[in-house]
């Protein structure tokens, strides 16, 4: 830090309250949006916390004039937010800014119209980065990390001030999104429901009004806790929607929601395109639709045991698990096109020792009894329509459509 004289030090401050007082004064959002973002480094504040720690004495400047005083309770602990977080010291950045914004919180309510809102998108991100912050500090040194879980309380009191029926309610979807990145990181899903259903059920909210980047995250979250409870339909519905709607410049975005949109298609069915994969670094999934496209169990299980952790951590491994029985009904539908082009007349009797055969030549061991039991529940979930011919160990398949399509709906469970 270059040399910073006592009078720069008090030129800058002071010019720091003006623009805070004159951002209230002349309603501007994008202003005072500036003013409080923390995180973003910006050289204005990086600046400013270092002139609050050479001139010691800023609460006396706040306090000598009504222009600045009536702002006190936001500004003063937002000062020693500045300063600690310019020092790394992130577990009291955290309390200051906590202060900070349970002082905005009722000025903003106070305030007739929504001119403020994203001022109060600032405070509702900046609180949730410096908790995961100041948790990761505490975590460090031993300590039980509970900063997150008092940003998301805090965040519920801000759901609260906008779930009204002024201009200010078009704010509640970005607090609730907030919300949901946070119960993902703590494992606390089952906390989005009453979010969710204040969203989806109140009369005051009209989903098409609110901001486009809004509906996508929601939906990109909503849809996850889809495919969290097996819903692929309902997933299917909110991951494509997210997807549609997304900025296509914004590549990393698109990636995060096909990493949970892919799995969802293919349990329905509905297989992506290589290049597709490629594009958006999702190579993983490449065997799986091999396998799925070949009847290959073999590479299937390679394919999930190869990216286990992966998918354990996206919370798809699961669902993909489940393809197996998809895989095996392409592994039927391959030996019975082999038959048919032998002998049409006989291509609808597949003898289990066959089935047997081909999962042998994939390096998997099987039984007559075990396969027996995994073409019943294909028979029983309508991925193979036939009976059985249990004397002589035969699957006699229908003449019409043995293989349905899943024509995107899900195997039913």
């Amino acid at each position: 830090m270059a040399y910073l004289s006592m009078g720069e030090a008090h030129r800058r401050i002071t010019e720091y309250l003006n623009r805070f007082s004159d951002a209230v004064s002349f309603q501007d959002g994008a202003s005072l949006k500036q003013l409080l973002s923390v995180s973003s480094n910006s050289p204005s504040l990086l600046s400013l916390a270092d002139s609050l720690n050479v001139f010691q004495d800023a609460n006396r400047l706040i306090k000598q004039s009504d222009k600045y005083s009536q702002f006190g309770e936001i500004i003063a602990p937002f000062f020693r937010c500045l300063q600690s977080y310019r020092i790394g010291n992130l577990l009291d950045a955290y309390h200051a800014f906590e202060k900070a914004a349970n002082a905005f919180l009722p000025e903003f309510r106070n305030w007739e119209s929504a001119w403020a809102l994203e001022a109060l998108y600032v405070i509702a991100y900046e609180i949730r980065i410096l908790a995961e912050r100041a948790d990761r500090e505490l975590a460090s040194n031993g300590k039980s990390p509970e900063k997150l879980k008092g940003a998301g309380s805090f965040l519920m009191k801000v759901f609260g001030v906008l779930a009204g029926k002024g201009p200010k309610r078009v704010g509640a979807l970005y607090v609730t999104c907030q919300l949901f990145k946070i119960y993902f990181k703590l494992g606390t899903v089952h906390l989005c429901r009453s979010v969710i259903r204040s969203i989806e059920t109140a009369r005051i909210f009209d989903f098409e009004e609110f901001p486009k980047r809004d509906k996508v995250t929601y939906m990109y979250y909503t849809g996850r806790l889809e495919v969290f409870n097996e819903n692929f339909p309902a997933a299917d519905h909110k991951l494509s929607y997210a997807l549609m709607h997304c900025n296509p410049h914004h590549e990393a975005n698109i990636r995060m929601i096909l990493k949970y949109l892919i799995p969802v298609k293919l349990s329905i069915g509905i297989l992506p395109k290589d290049r597709l994969l490629e594009k958006y670094g999702l190579v993983e999934y490449s065997n799986v639709v091999q396998a799925l496209k070949r009847g290959d169990l073999r590479l299937l299980r390679q394919a999930l045991q190869e990216h286990e952790d992966r998918f354990l951590r996206s919370g798809v491994f699961l669902v993909l698990e489940k393809l197996e029985l998809q895989v095996y009904q392409r592994l039927l539908k391959k030996i019975y096109i082999i038959q048919k082009q032998r002998d049409p007349s006989k291509a609808h009797q597949m003898k289990l020792e066959v089935i047997v055969k081909a999962l042998k030549w994939l390096e998997i061991d099987m039984d007559l009894d075990e396969v027996e039991c995994i073409v019943a529940i294909l028979i029983y979930k309508n991925l193979v329509k036939g009976y059985f011919a249990h004397k002589s160990k035969v699957v006699v398949l229908s003449k019409q459509d043995p293989f349905p399509k899943l024509n995107a709906k899900p195997v039913n469970s």
